[in-house]
């Protein structure tokens, strides 16, 4: 299955680019293990930031960010299977829940409870 890990990057952040990278660091800490298991991970970021490089982003939360970040994980929902949703406070990883409930797609908040992982 191709899973999106969904969890908090900006959130609680203020900005700080070292904080936003022990954020994404900690999304990335379950990819191994859905690998591992079969499935492909996924993070939005993973996408979107050389997007926003590629289309000129300078400033996090200016009109270009805001225009690809939560944009590319609605477009990645589509092709997802299922979503693991990391604990923190996050609206954009809340929004990614809520609209794969909305389509079906599973949503696990342990990385245990998906199938070939535990």
């Amino acid at each position: 299955m191709l899973i999106l890990i969904a969890g908090p990057y900006r959130s609680g952040t203020g900005d700080d680019p070292a904080l936003m990278a022990d954020n994404l660091k900690r999304l990335e800490e379950p990819s191994y293990a859905l690998f591992k298991a079969g499935h492909v991970p996924m993070i939005g970021e993973w996408v979107a930031l050389p997007v926003w490089h590629a289309a000129g982003g300078r400033e996090i939360g200016d009109d270009l960010y805001e225009e690809i970040f939560h944009p590319v994980a609605g477009r990645l929902l589509q092709l997802c299977d299922g979503v693991l949703r990391l604990a923190g406070a996050s609206k954009g990883a809340d929004n990614d829940v809520r609209l794969a409930r909305e389509r079906g797609i599973p949503v696990w908040h342990r990385l245990e409870d998906i199938p070939g992982v535990a």
